[in-house]
């Protein structure tokens, strides 16, 4: 599977999450909190996958180096937002703004990256390195869930 592929299928995965999130009352507790710890787990492996393997490839090339930058700077929005609705009440209306404006941002940047800097990728790569790309950055996806599991983990125990 090539770089794009794996990265849409995730981006596939986050929305789906989101839009479960934004179709629950104030009564699903329990629904918004697990939906939530799911959607964090997401987007904490989604982001450390395309930083630390798919953005630097695409800084080393002029033509993407500042879609690159860009998009670094919008999971920084995002790690700013995921505490925020953490520490609201999901019984509570902040909560399900919180997540409204988690779901936007998250839809803007998928877009951005499937309609501007994938295409400019596939330009500038040949399918073999795209598929080497696909290929790290599945194996980093499978270290980087255990790792945040594991922390979950540590977290629960007393």
């Amino acid at each position: 599977m090539d770089a794009m592929t794996l990265l849409r299928e995730d981006h596939r995965k986050v929305k789906k999450l989101l839009a479960k999130i934004e179709s629950t009352t104030e009564r699903g507790v329990k629904t918004r909190q697990d939906l939530f710890t799911k959607v964090k787990q997401e987007l904490v492996v989604h982001e450390a996958i395309e930083e630390e393997i798919f953005y630097p490839a695409l800084k080393q090339h002029p033509k993407t180096q500042e879609i690159a930058m860009e998009a670094y700077e919008e999971h920084h929005v995002v790690d700013l937002v995921l505490p925020e609705i953490k520490g609201t009440d999901p019984k509570g209306g902040p909560f399900a703004a919180k997540a409204k404006v988690l779901k936007d941002l998250v839809e803007h940047h998928a877009e951005e990256e499937e309609k501007e800097m994938f295409p400019r990728a596939r330009k500038l790569m040949d399918r073999e390195r795209l598929i080497e790309l696909g290929e790290q950055l599945a194996k980093a996806r499978e270290t980087a869930r255990t790792s945040f599991l594991e922390r979950v983990a540590g977290m629960l125990r007393p």
